[in-house]
């Protein structure tokens, strides 16, 4: 197995924090998909906040909030011993770790049909994924990627840990 894809002992503490805030956040996969009204371009829901969490869009640069939204623009950016836990529209779960970065490259999910794609882009750290429904009728059509590779996902719970390209 790949270097990158190790759980390290100094990972406990992150795992641990994932655990506490994803227990806070009472969020499961297994609840239904958030409600976003139409003219709301959000993908996601913040549900837990921890520490120094920005978003970043188009160079305008904001703290996270537990209710705020998280879109295709935004790119995540979590500072040292900062986490964060959003929730999907289609019930995916994405926990961030500290000193990391992620954008959501690709989302598409549709409430009627359950169709849809996620393509998720962790430029470093860790993240943590509990699939939602996309990953459930059509796991081909979720990704993760890192600076070094590309998952494919055919599990409901993983973590990634991603190294910055040098």
């Amino acid at each position: 197995m790949p270097s990158c894809f190790r759980i390290r002992s100094g990972y406990r503490s992150f795992l641990l924090l994932l655990v506490t805030i994803l227990a806070c956040a009472g969020a499961s996969a297994q609840e239904p998909p958030s409600s976003i009204t139409p003219s709301d371009d959000r993908q996601g829901t913040f549900k837990a906040v921890q520490g120094e969490v920005t978003l970043i869009r188009a160079d305008v640069r904001r703290a996270a909030v537990v209710g705020g939204g998280f879109s295709r623009a935004d790119r995540l950016v979590t500072g040292a011993d900062s986490a964060a836990s959003l929730k999907l529209e289609d019930g995916t779960i994405l926990s961030v770790g500290p000193d990391s970065t992620l954008e959501l490259e690709d989302f598409a999910f549709d409430a009627t049909t359950q169709e849809g794609n996620m393509a998720v882009k962790l430029l470093r750290g860790t993240l943590r994924v509990v699939t939602g429904l996309i990953a459930k009728l059509t796991p081909e059509k979720v990704s993760v990627r890192t600076p070094t590779a590309v998952i494919g996902v055919r599990g409901t719970d993983f973590i990634v840990d991603a190294k910055e390209a040098k």
